[in-house]
């Protein structure tokens, strides 16, 4: 059995010898030794120790109401801690122990690639043109508060300054006790937020993670690959060459979130120019000191005369502009209209004098100070530009045709919204390639409308550099790009945005290639979108409607066709994957996930969302930043430049057989069971979800409503909290079963060999069945299920998450589920133990909660308690939605 690393282990284990002490100082020696009770008999609980079951229950049914609380609040700060030390593993360096999750670097992914027949021009060239985007979105799964994340990233500094073998024991005993006091701190502080925060306050959260991280990671990364592409290919990175872009979602995204309006839209572009501004700033400022050379080139001289000091004077003229731009754009926040002149709006405005600087030095022979700090603040500039981030907007399809109906109506046109396809297209053509405007002066539109064009404005005032896509959710025919088009450009729109269709339901996703294809078929629209295409893949709703199985084929087969028909078009396609955290909703290891996909589909550009505790996890810290745009870097390149190779026929057709079978039993159970919803609501906490201020959005995309209407985020959370992790594997477990029932299990054992895709799905499987746990998820039936009649259903499904986990053993002729990933399966037995309390005392503390609604009032400790096991087991699992 493999064991944690060495210095990980000590890490966990000083890190929870650190939080003992802190426990035991407040509340007291009792409760810490009532904790360390509940702990054991949960590790002997798992070793399956006789009675051992009943004694953790019998336990934790004896903790008072003022015990809960401190209970609670202990085993999640331990998850929390032991999330800490992985994370610090799996970037350190420390001599002689080479992390366990170390990436493959890119120079070694360069020699493959050319050792495999790649040449070096083409490599280069293709590296050149890369466009990776991340776009952060504010999905509510991050649960850790931003003042705990801070206090958690100086602890993971703490441990690096550990890890030195030449410490003094002073130094040493120093750092431990800057450790115990961010423990105790930590300990000391509420974890649970109280209030819901505004989408613009996630916005911050996301300007935050660039302060932090991603400023100092994006030029080290940069460095690395520019110096890894001249080993390769004899050249490097082109200056304003910017693989990697930031977009985010934070404050745009509008589908259901009636709090996201175009006055928050305005703020957040703002506040993206302010913190912009004074990053620049700090790094100018810097730059003044470093840059104190005489020799200039005559293209410099001619630009500020005979001065001593040539560099700081473009520098200092710079700063000045920067200053007058932050305090512009601080002044627009609070409403205030301030003067325009001087500031810097255009791109070029920034980059042009660090450029200027940056050719004088190479002319002057002084490369080596050119290549320094210099190099990365334009390279910054390039990447994130003046407005920090480009801000995708989202907004759901009806709304837009909507919009177009009032406007036709008003001008006694007709009912826009009972025409044909054919004819709104013909509509939205002529008036697309007229010039008139459509929209009447007086013109009063209902408030919805009024709010759909008010944006629409707030988008026409930004520059190309501050936007993202328009992503269109519920997209399916080609009116709903065109209506977005033409109201973009009644609002004075001077340049062709990205215009980007969301494909989320299993019929989107089947219908996608025609509705593109009918698009492209335009020649106006063709040349509007000059030759560039990008589609948006739903996997959380696509996955929530046809169950996991279905939707990753029906994304696959998407994907392919979509290529297929982009090309025959001409149309450079870029795919957007709107992933979630957890395989439910698409996640799972990204380099796998990029590996799997069609061949062909990935062509040097690539965009993806990165929500909640994902991005803490992977971009929190900057070296765990630089790591994960490797690992994402060399994904795309590689299924670039050598993609997986086409699936057989009858692989396709196994797909098609395996889909057929899961697709129905899935919606068997989530559709046409009358038990179903009952028991969702009565076994998860689902209804409790609210209570958490995760985030700025609903839960629902309409107060009332069955599964259909839940958001897919809260639907995997409340699945995940109780460990039956049904969304993840319902439907495989039925088709897996007929394969080995008909003796197929050969063929799915050639289709893992030979399909990346497949084996990709059945590794992700498994690793959700290794977090499924039958006990728990019986436990919370048995606390919380009053309704005998439902519990026949609760019982099925258990009966065949066990089936499936057999089937998952049988096809990878495995004893134990995660034999090849030792790691990951010891990281969640350390966890068990810390998790279970959580389990058993959210099922008993639901239970109270509902006891109390029915009264009138929850007591405040039964509901803070109760929010902390929420966050607690979502520490646990790593993934939550």
């Amino acid at each position: 059995m493999t064991e944690l690393h060495p210095d990980l282990r000590e890490n966990v284990r000083l890190l929870g010898e650190l939080l003992g002490q802190s426990i035991q100082r407040f509340p007291g020696q009792d409760c810490y030794e009532r904790i360390e009770e509940i702990r054991a008999a949960a590790k002997a609980d798992r070793r399956q120790e006789s009675g051992s079951g009943q004694r953790l229950v019998t336990l934790l049914g004896q903790l008072s109401d003022d015990e809960l609380l401190p209970v609670t609040r202990a085993f999640n700060q331990f998850l929390n801690l032991a999330n800490l030390a992985e994370q610090y593993h799996g970037i350190r360096r420390k001599q002689g122990h080479p992390s366990d999750l170390m990436v493959e670097s890119l120079g070694e992914v360069f020699e493959r690639l050319k050792s495999g027949g790649v040449d070096p021009e083409e490599l280069h060239q293709r590296v050149a043109d890369l466009r990776i985007e991340f776009v952060l979105t504010a999905h509510p799964t991050e649960v850790a508060r931003r003042t705990l994340i801070l206090k958690y990233d100086e602890m993971s500094d703490c441990l690096a300054r550990l890890d030195h073998d030449d410490l003094m024991p002073a130094e040493r005993d120093e750092i431990i006790a800057r450790l115990s006091q961010l423990i105790t701190e930590a300990w000391h502080t509420d974890e649970i937020r109280h209030e819901r925060p505004t989408a613009v306050d996630e916005a911050k959260w996301g300007f935050a993670v660039i302060e932090n991280s991603l400023w100092q990671a994006l030029p080290r990364f940069l460095r690395s690959l520019d110096q890894s592409l001249s080993d390769a290919t004899g050249k490097g990175l082109p200056l304003q060459n910017s693989p990697i872009r930031i977009a985010s979602w934070m404050g745009g995204d509008r589908d259901g979130n009636p709090n996201v309006t175009h006055d928050v839209t305005r703020q957040v572009f703002l506040l993206g120019r302010w913190m912009a501004a004074d990053l620049y700033l700090r790094d100018i400022q810097a730059l003044r000191a470093e840059l104190s050379m005489w020799q200039a080139s005559d293209e410099l001289r001619a630009r500020v005369g005979d001065c001593r000091e040539p560099y700081r004077q473009v520098l200092a003229e710079l700063r000045e502009r920067l200053v007058r731009t932050r305090d512009w754009a601080e002044a627009g926040v609070k409403g205030h209209l301030a003067d325009e002149t001087g500031i810097l709006f255009e791109n070029e405005d920034l980059t042009a004098p660090l450029e200027l600087c940056y050719r004088s030095l190479v002319d002057c022979g002084l490369e080596q100070i050119a290549n320094g700090p210099l190099l990365d603040t334009i390279r910054r500039a390039h990447t994130f530009g003046l407005p920090l981030i480009r801000l995708d907007i989202r907004q759901e399809a009806s709304r837009h045709a909507e919009a177009v109906a009032e406007m036709v109506d008003y001008l006694g046109l007709g009912d826009y919204l009972s025409w044909s396809e054919a004819d709104r297209q013909a509509f939205l053509l002529r008036e697309l390639q007229g010039r008139r405007p459509l929209v009447p002066r007086n013109w009063e539109p209902s408030e919805s409308v009024k709010e759909v064009l008010a944006t629409c404005e707030v988008v026409a005032g930004q520059t190309p550099e501050a936007l993202g896509s328009y992503v269109i959710s519920m997209a399916s025919k080609p009116s709903d790009v065109l209506n977005v088009i033409l109201l973009l450009r009644e609002a004075g729109m001077k340049f062709p945005m990205r215009v980007v269709p969301l494909f989320e339901t299993l019929s989107d996703l089947q219908g996608a290639p025609d509705s593109m294809a009918a698009l492209y078929q335009v020649d106006w629209y063709r040349e509007y979108c000059q030759g560039r295409q990008e589609v948006m893949i739903g996997y959380s709703d696509s996955s929530k409607d046809a169950g996991q199985l279905m939707a990753a084929w029906a994304q696959y087969q998407a994907q392919e066709k979509l290529t297929q028909v982009a090309s025959q078009y001409g149309v450079h396609l870029t795919l957007f994957h709107g992933r979630g955290g957890t395989v439910g909703r698409g996640g799972g290891p990204a380099n796998r996930a990029i590996l799997s996909q069609p061949p062909g589909s990935v062509n040097g550009s690539f965009r993806i969302t990165e929500q909640g505790e994902m991005i803490r996890f992977k971009f929190g810290l900057p070296r765990l930043a630089v790591q994960s745009l490797t690992l994402y870097t060399t994904a795309v390149i590689e299924a670039t430049l050598a993609p997986p190779p086409q699936p057989e026929d009858s692989w396709r057709e196994m797909m098609d057989w395996l889909t057929e079978r899961s697709l129905k039993s899935y919606r068997e159970v989530v559709r046409e069971n009358p038990d179903f919803v009952p028991y969702f609501r009565q076994v998860t906490p689902e209804t409790a979800l609210g209570k958490l201020a995760l985030g700025s959005r609903p839960a629902r995309r309409k107060a009332t409503g069955g599964v259909e209407s839940l958001r897919a985020i809260p639907w995997i959370f409340a699945w995940t909290q109780m460990r039956l992790m049904l969304p993840s594997w319902l439907g495989s477990d039925v088709a897996l079963e007929e394969a080995a029932r008909h003796q197929r299990l050969p063929e799915l054992r050639e289709m893992m060999r030979g399909w990346p895709f497949f084996r990709t799905y059945v590794d992700m499987l498994e690793m959700v069945l290794a977090k499924a746990d039958l006990r728990i998820a019986s436990y919370y039936e048995q606390t919380l299920v009053e309704d005998e009649s439902l519990r026949a259903l609760g019982s099925s499904l258990r009966e065949r998450l066990n089936g499936c986990i057999e089937r998952v053993l049988e096809l990878k002729d495995q004893q134990a589920l995660l034999e090849s990933e030792p790691v990951f399966a010891h990281s969640m037995r350390v966890r068990n133990p810390y998790t279970d309390p959580l389990h058993y005392l959210q099922a008993e503390l639901l239970k109270r909660d509902r006891e109390s609604e029915g009264k009138g009032e929850v007591p405040d400790m039964v509901e803070r308690a109760l929010k902390v096991t929420m966050a607690g087991i979502a520490a646990g699992m790593r993934n939550t939605g």
